[in-house]
């Protein structure tokens, strides 16, 4: 069969920036020689240095309670991201592009209000900055000329709640495709017979004409298995008229399908090619899965008819000291950490994801909350989407939905997280307004929304227009819940903001709220949270003792940059401390919780630390969280005791807890023991429902700071100028032992095919900026990431160095890659 026409080309290299406004950016006559050069995506405010001034808003929230106007400082992270910047780059028609093609130019995401523009003409952009958009630049490109491409991008100041990026920070690329050719997004596939012995897939395709004749044309499909065997073939012929559009609407039928699930999560590419005078004009390929859905108010969420519970996590879009800027490996590494932790959700909070994201959640087998707004009509900062939302609302939510619907982990699409429209008047006409437009682009799902205002919710008729309600830190009210609304089906959209500062213990360890302290950070025996919120222990508990919810989406799977709860007025705060993992990926004690509730996998974990010089004899609480029922712990050859997890309340140690010790439930997930310290070694030997010992954990004094480990998570890396290793720098003693409290500064020096692209410490107060060559260590770890050169093979030498310390270094191959799509 012939090849198609449409050609596609991943715009990555040669982009020209120019930091700040300019008025003759969209000339094409402009010398901008002198501009920075750049590779998309890009964040163009990530590597700048933090400044309480950057972000300072005086403000109230009323969403953390707040009563009075206060400043707010690191609430956006306190990096650079607000003004205008310019992108430029030339554009040639790729090698077979044929005078008469249509010529777009997609991204998937700048941020923010955009302005594009194809040799000096206007030719689109999006406020928007979450949602992807399309321009036709057809009118404007010149064939076989050169083409000069302008974005220019304004951040406006006080227009969002978290660090938002700067920039084209998503991928952009070049389609020139025929006359007659598939329509953007118009590609839609539903399942409606789904069964492994017989399974039935409906595709519906959108052929426009742009061509000045009618057009008889046939559309052709192929199914194609994750070998590319073809298993169901199917076609129809139809008339196209000119500058017009038709729907093709074909079903196809697999026997023996291999279903999608979290399990297993199979793929299949439907590849639809369109046909004119017996040669193919245009070619689709789109990935998708097999699987049929339900949502029951007693029975929770099924998949291919199994219960299967939401063990979810809320993620924001930047990816730590990268930046908002989108990467493949650093999307996939964080999936991997919280699939290892046993999760197997992802709430895209509180807007539409990258892409790519997707693309990994369907491949690897997590389900997804698609998120569409974080405000409605009345907003939460001056210039958030309320600005917008009359203007652009229905756009963005439809265009969210037709790019997101073949993806088979999209199991529901929400409306909106916590919006102020829950307290007013026109709440359910916005909300009945929006679950109409995902109903009518897309039945086969429900729609929710995360709400914080329960009560008024229910009483301003929210709750009753979405499909599937989503409770907002309602961990102690689940159950009045059901009793005034048994049929509703619901689970917990947003739980716990549990914070914690990774490697900070603080005595004596209190259930409590809202703490502050001179440190500015937070307890890591992850027993304190915001004062809406719970430790995990308390949502869990709720959990089980309310089977009915579909399960829980926890805040939040990473620490994010901006909103530092509960030190937004301190500086220099400048990152959350949700996060089970740090900002560098790093876990947190609280993540080995997660793991023995929510894995299959065996999991003990002791801590804390054992360096507590200074306290000996002082007792220091000692806690594991284990996925056995009971352990015994041993300082120094000694037993300290076994303990058993409580089953009840009535078997907790101390029920009610005495305000110096917890009780139920952390009882229910967590052992604990009260040491009087001493140097030496404490060891964990967790026991089977007989009593049998059955794994082990220990955890030692480290002597002195001695020597730097280096530790990749990959140790060959594609050359394709994207790939990443990250790369644990731990501080050790003698024998390898993390040094819990070492702080040395460590030196990066780096040679071959690869560049040093971040270093970072998981410090949330840290005002290091995240590029440079050098890192103090924060509780003897910290992190460097390093990437490939384009197209340059070999063998990338990092070295550390710090003052009194042995070096390290590490080697990272660098290889030959096949690109799946053409990019320049």
């Amino acid at each position: 069969m012939q090849k198609s026409t449409r050609l596609e080309v991943e715009l990555k290299t040669g982009w020209r920036l120019f930091r700040g406004d300019h008025q003759d950016g969209a000339d094409v006559a402009l010398d901008d020689s002198d501009w920075e050069i750049v590779d998309v995506p890009h964040d163009a405010a990530i590597g700048g240095a933090f400044d309480r001034a950057a972000d300072l808003q005086r403000t109230r929230v009323l969403e953390d309670g707040e009563r009075k106007e206060r400043d707010h400082t690191g609430r956006t992270g306190g990096l650079p991201h607000v003004g205008q910047v310019w992108y430029r780059r030339v554009v040639h028609a790729p090698s077979g592009a044929a005078i008469g093609s249509r010529v777009l130019i997609e991204f998937d995401g700048v941020m923010s209000h955009s302005a594009v523009y194809m040799n000096g003409v206007h030719v689109g952009g999006r406020p928007n900055g979450y949602i992807s958009f399309v321009c036709d630049v057809t009118d404007a490109f010149r064939f076989g000329e050169k083409n000069v491409l302008a974005v220019r991008v304004d951040n406006k100041p006080h227009a969002s709640r978290w660090y938002p990026g700067l920039g084209i920070y998503r991928n952009v690329r070049l389609i020139v495709k025929a006359p007659v050719h598939i329509a953007h997004w118009g590609t839609k596939i539903t399942t409606p017979e789904v069964s492994e012995r017989r399974s039935t897939v409906r595709i519906e395709v959108a052929v426009t004409n742009t061509s000045h004749d009618a057009r008889d044309v046939e559309l052709a499909i192929d199914i194609l298995d994750m070998s590319g065997q073809s298993v169901a073939r199917a076609s129809k012929r139809a008339p196209v008229a000119s500058q017009g559009e038709h729907v093709f609407d074909l079903s196809l039928t697999l026997t023996q399908a291999k279903l999608w699930s979290v399990e297993s999560p199979h793929l299949y590419t439907a590849v639809q090619r369109v046909l004119v005078d017996e040669r193919v004009v245009d070619q689709v390929e789109t990935r998708f899965g097999i699987r049929d859905i339900a949502f029951d108010a007693d029975n929770g969420f099924r998949i291919n008819g199994r219960r299967v519970q939401f063990k979810g996590v809320c993620l924001h879009h930047d990816l730590g000291s990268l930046g908002a800027a989108v990467n493949v490996r650093a999307t996939e590494r964080r999936l991997e950490l919280l699939k290892e932790m046993g999760c197997n959700a992802i709430r895209t909070s509180h807007n539409p994801p990258d892409p790519g994201l997707l693309d990994l959640c369907d491949s690897m087998g997590f389900l997804v909350i698609d998120e569409a707004f974080d405000e409605w009509r009345d907003g939460k900062v001056p210039n958030g989407y309320s600005t917008i939302f009359d203007e652009w609302a229905e756009t963005d939510l439809r265009d969210m939905i037709r790019r997101d619907r073949n993806h088979p982990s999209v199991v529901m699409w929400s409306i909106g997280n916590e919006v102020r429209e829950q307290r007013r008047e026109n709440g359910k006409e916005v909300a009945q307004f929006l679950t109409s437009i995902c109903h009518d682009e897309d039945p086969t799902r429900p729609v929710t929304a995360g709400f914080n205002a329960a009560e008024a919710a229910i009483a301003n008729g929210l709750a009753d227009v979405v499909d599937i309600v989503g409770w907002n830190y309602e961990h102690d009210r689940y159950h009045q819940h059901r009793s005034n609304h048994p049929n509703w089906v619901v689970y917990g959209s947003e739980t716990e903001s549990c914070v914690s500062s990774r490697g900070e213990y603080y005595l004596p360890v209190r259930h409590s709220q809202s703490v502050r302290r001179p440190s500015l950070h937070c307890n890591a025996y992850d027993t304190e949270a915001t004062r809406w919120g719970c430790p995990a222990e308390v949502e869990l508990a709720a959990q089980e003792a309310n089977p009915y919810l579909l399960g829980q989406f926890t805040w939040t799977g990473f620490d994010y940059l901006g909103e530092p709860t509960p030190y937004y007025v301190e500086w220099p705060s400048r990152s959350s401390y949700f996060g089970i993992l740090d900002l560098c990926g790093f876990p947190k004690d609280r993540y080995f919780l997660y793991r023995s509730v929510w894995s299959d996998e065996p999991t003990l974990h002791l801590f804390p630390h054992w360096n507590w010089e200074g306290h000996e004899g002082r007792v220091i609480p000692v806690h594991c969280f284990t996925s056995f029922d009971a352990a015994e712990l041993f300082l120094n050859g000694r037993s300290l005791g076994v303990r058993r997890k409580a089953r009840t309340r009535l078997e907790s140690q101390d029920p009610a807890g005495d305000g110096e010790h917890l009780g139920w439930p952390f009882t229910r997930f967590r052992l604990m023991w009260d040491v009087p310290y001493e140097p030496g070694m404490l060891t964990v030997v967790a026991h089977d429902d007989k009593g049998r010992p059955v794994m082990e954990k220990s955890v030692i004094t480290a002597g002195q700071p001695a020597k730097i480990e280096l530790v990749p998570d990959r140790s060959s890396i594609k050359a394709d100028g994207e790939d990443l290793s990250f790369v644990t720098v731990k501080i050790t003693d003698k024998a390898g032992n993390v040094c819990p409290r070492a702080e040395n500064r460590v030196a990066f020096q780096i040679e071959g095919p690869g560049t040093l692209a971040a270093i970072d410490n998981g410090d949330p107060t840290s005002l290091e900026p995240f590029v440079g060559t050098n890192r103090r260590a924060f509780h003897g770890l910290c992190l460097a990431t390093v990437r490939s050169r384009r197209d340059e093979v070999g063998r990338i030498r990092l070295s550390a160095a710090a003052e009194g310390l042995e070096g390290a270094t590490v080697e990272i191959e660098t290889t030959r890659y096949q690109a799946l799509r053409t990019s320049i």
